[in-house]
């Protein structure tokens, strides 16, 4: 440690915990930007769009971060449109990240995998989770960790 030190390859604390910004149009949540993007595209689509960004379709981990997604998308649309996240089903719904799919908010009765294999929020009144067709055109919620 000490030679990593008088080497100066040892990071100078200022350097470790900087905190980055969102590019300019993103939203900060829990060290990750989320861009609402109103073009509507089909979930793959959607999913590359976010990728030229280095982003991937948004993946949700908790109630707070879904009401934040929400809100983001309802400022954005006034509507609170269907929108697509990064939530696909090959027999097992996961997230496009590759994160867990702990935290779910589906529709009373969904998935019910007979309709579709791609995840979209804000789905009727309720404004819940359901499954739905890829090729289906819908706008999108990207996301990037920025730490």
């Amino acid at each position: 440690q000490l030679k990593k030190i008088k080497s100066g390859s040892v990071q100078k604390p200022s350097a470790i915990n900087t905190p980055r910004r969102c590019p300019v149009g993103w939203k900060m949540y829990c060290k990750r930007c989320f861009l609402y993007v109103s073009q509507a595209l089909s979930w793959a689509q959607a999913q590359k769009n976010c990728e030229q960004m280095k982003a991937n379709l948004a993946s949700v981990h908790s109630y707070r971060e879904h009401k934040f997604i929400r809100r983001l998308i309802c400022r954005a649309t006034r509507q609170c449109k269907p929108t697509w996240l990064g939530g696909s089903d090959n027999y097992n719904w996961t997230w496009i990240d590759g994160t867990n799919f702990r935290y779910t908010n589906w529709c009373h009765g969904k998935p019910s995998n007979n309709y579709g294999h791609c995840l979209e929020m804000n789905f009727s009144a309720k404004k819940c989770w359901n499954g739905v067709f890829c090729s289906c055109l819908r706008p999108s919620v990207c996301v990037k960790k920025i730490w």
